[in-house]
């Protein structure tokens, strides 16, 4: 089966809120930011919810284009290299002082190093070990619902 809009999107929410939040959990005290931690951690979870909202804006430009592929569906690398559009996007609305909430200043470093950290293991869960748990994921068009 082929995934559909909701079962990308639901996929993407539940692994960035998840796999993104343990993550930023573990990493945001760690940040090169010079605030206090509980400055990084707030900056650090309104990065990764800027991220799964506009997520949800990308899914739907992905399956738009997809329409246009013979599979329908995007081939695994394509999946890893979108994360160069969305890393750009949300950095360019931090630096645009467009994320609303963001005490100080997200340097480019904690930026590089949070949004790396989040996206792989999102990226590499989503495309091995969630297969496991969830048999039929991929043959319910990727809804976890």
């Amino acid at each position: 089966m082929l995934p559909t809009l909701a079962g990308r999107v639901q996929t993407r929410v539940a692994l960035f809120a998840v796999i993104g939040g343990l993550v930023t959990l573990l990493i945001a005290p760690v940040l090169p930011i010079a605030a206090p931690v509980a400055d990084k951690y707030r900056d650090a979870f309104l990065v990764l919810a800027t991220v799964t909202v506009l997520g949800i804006g990308w899914e739907c430009l992905y399956h738009l284009l997809m329409q246009w592929r013979w599979e329908k569906d995007w081939p695994t690398l394509f999946g890893l290299v979108t994360l160069v559009p969305e890393g750009l996007l949300v950095w360019l609305l931090l630096e645009a002082k467009a994320v609303p909430g963001i005490v100080g200043t997200v340097t480019a470093p904690a930026f590089c190093i949070q949004f790396l950290a989040v996206w792989l293991p999102v990226w590499l869960v989503a495309n091995g070990p969630m297969r496991v748990p969830f048999i039929r994921w991929r043959f319910r068009g990727e809804r976890l619902m």
